[in-house]
Order: structure tokens, then sequence, then C-alpha cells
């Protein structure tokens, strides 16, 4: 991949301003992802009520890797389109999606409600998010390495993983302050009759920062890199080299796996973890996280 450069296409008028709009919906996506771990035993009563709290907060986190078994489909799917109609159309599209499965989570209404729709509704947000999630990382890496300068491609890209850690500390913060300031677990009368669920209020901050991050991404330009290609692969091109290479395509996903797992492992289930067997407090639990 060469550097941009060429004076034939438009240059990006600011590599910082496009990092952040391009890194914007990485913070979305782990913002989310963290938020349903750190609450997964909150979810699992309010979607998946069992007598057995173990099995409710087992189906919680089936949902939760159900959406991320979609990544790999959203990377091959999504992926072609990015480049096939440009990054910055892509990364619009995936931020629609996310956001649409962010607000499906958050305003579904509870077992209790609505009964076995509800865990159902969970579930298409969920997958909704996994597919487009599995597009972000790879969209946005490869978008930051074509508006790189020259000797700084992977100084740029690092910047995809910092607003990961960006996102996690964020919501990790919110759910401490959410739980030093608000007693108990429910805050007003909404939804169901029996208040907002003190869960639901950092998706709902989720919800408000979507229209900002819509605005940037709106802006975000496309990348010189991109608009010097002459031709650019079909969907069914691009699924014709992942087979054609696919001991390469698996090998990465394994490694990409064994990475995925391990932070995940981390930033989502130890928290349950220390609150469900440690018998932490949540604010311990996020600190400890």
């Amino acid at each position: 991949m060469s550097q941009p450069g060429s004076s034939e296409v438009p240059q990006i008028k600011s590599r910082i301003g496009a990092i952040l709009r391009a890194t914007s919906g990485n913070f979305l996506e782990q913002f989310d992802f963290f938020l349903f771990g750190f609450y997964a035993s909150a979810i699992a009563k309010a979607f998946f009520p069992s007598e057995n709290e173990t099995a409710a907060l087992l189906n919680a986190f089936g949902v939760f890797w159900l959406g991320a078994l979609m990544r790999p489909v959203g990377a091959i799917v999504l992926g072609s389109y990015i480049d096939r109609i440009g990054r910055r159309q892509g990364l619009i599209v995936t931020l629609t999606i996310m956001a649409f499965g962010t607000v499906v989570i958050t305003f579904c209404p509870t077992y209790a409600t609505i009964g076995i729709a509800a865990p159902v509704i969970v579930l298409i947000g969920r997958l909704l998010q996994g597919f487009s999630a599995g597009v972000e990382l790879g969209g946005v890496s490869v978008y930051l390495a074509e508006i790189s300068t020259p000797g700084n491609r992977g100084f740029y890209t690092s910047f995809q993983s910092a607003s990961q850690q960006v996102a996690i500390f964020v919501a990790a913060i919110l759910g401490f302050v959410l739980s030093e300031a608000i007693p108990g677990d429910t805050v007003m009368g909404f939804l169901g009759g029996g208040g907002v669920a003190k869960w639901r209020i950092p998706f709902f901050v989720g919800c408000l920062i979507i229209p900002f991050i819509f605005l940037l991404r709106r802006t975000l330009e496309e990348t010189p890199e991109f608009l010097k290609m002459k031709k650019h692969p079909t969907a069914s091109e691009v699924f014709a080299s992942a087979l054609a290479n696919w001991r390469i395509v698996i090998l990465g996903m394994m490694i990409a796996i064994l990475t995925t797992t391990t932070f995940y492992f981390v930033t989502v289930y130890t928290p349950t973890f220390g609150k469900t067997v440690l018998k932490l407090s949540s604010q311990e639990a996020l600190l400890v996280t």
C-alpha cells in the first residue's frame, strides 16, 4: 500500500481531526461492549430470568459472545463494501448499524413486560453490534494507515486501539460514579412502571453521544489512497481471495481470537466475577478492572 502524497487527488486537511473522526466509532463500540459485560448480572435479571442466577448469567454472556461471533461475518460483508464504495461511506454505514443495535438494547422492555420477545430483541441488538464491529477495527485501521505520513503508519494505526482503551476507561468511570451517586437498582418511574434500571443509564449516555459521533463521521474525508485506486474489488473477488488464501485467513482469525478473548476476559468478565463470586461491590469491581 503506497503512501498518500499525489497532487492529483485532494489531501487530508487535518490528520488529527481525521483520526478523531475515524476512531469515534471504535469508542462507541467498546463503550457498549464493556457496559454489557459489566452490567451482565443486571441484564440477566431483566431479560433472562431464571431461578438459577448462574444460568441467567450464562444466558446473558451467551448473547454477548453470539454478538462476537458475528464479527467475522461483518468483516467479510462490510469489509468488501468499504473496499468497493469507500472508507468514509463504509464507516458511516457501520456506525449506523452499531447505533441501531445500541438503541435496541437500551430501550428494550424487560422480560416481565413483553415476555420471550425481550431476550430475542436483545439478541438482535447484539448481533447488529457484532456485525458492525467486525469491520470497525479493520476499517478504521485501514483508514488511519492510508492517511498516515511516511514512516508513521504504525503510530497512526495505534490510535485505533487507543480509542478502545479510552472508551473502557470512560465507561468504567461512568459506572463507578453511578454506583457512588445512585443507591439501589432503579432511578425513576419508566419502562414497565418499575423505574429505570440503573444499568440503562450508561447506555442512555451512549445513545446521547451517537448524534455527535454521526456528525464527526459525516465530516470524514475520503483517503487520498482510496481515491487513487483505479479498480475496487467486488464482493465476489473478496470472497474468492479469502478462499484462495484460507490458511492465512484462519491464522489471522486464530491470532485475533487469542487476543480478543484475553481482552474481553479481563475487561468484560472480570467485573462480573468480582461482583458475583468474590462479592465485591460495584465500585471495587470497577476499580480492580
